[in-house]
């Protein structure tokens, strides 16, 4: 399943491409882009576990980069 976030509070390319690369290693993600540009990120994940995949993304992200937030588009 493939989902469009709009990504809030990202920094530069540097800390998008840095989020990219964890949230690829999370078990379950298949692929996911994110544009420092255009302020997006799209994620393929399995479709089964969607509410799970999402929860792990957010709190990823918070760990990560404690200002950012996604919302789905």
């Amino acid at each position: 399943m493939k989902s469009k976030f709009r990504v809030k509070g990202l920094d530069c390319a540097n800390c998008a491409n840095e989020l990219e690369r964890a949230i690829q290693k999370l078990e379950g993600v298949e692929s996911v882009s994110i544009s420092f540009m255009t302020q997006k990120m799209e994620i393929e994940y399995d479709e089964s576990r969607e509410e799970e995949m999402i929860q792990k993304v957010k709190k990823l992200i918070k760990k990560e980069e404690p200002d950012v937030t996604i919302e789905e588009v």
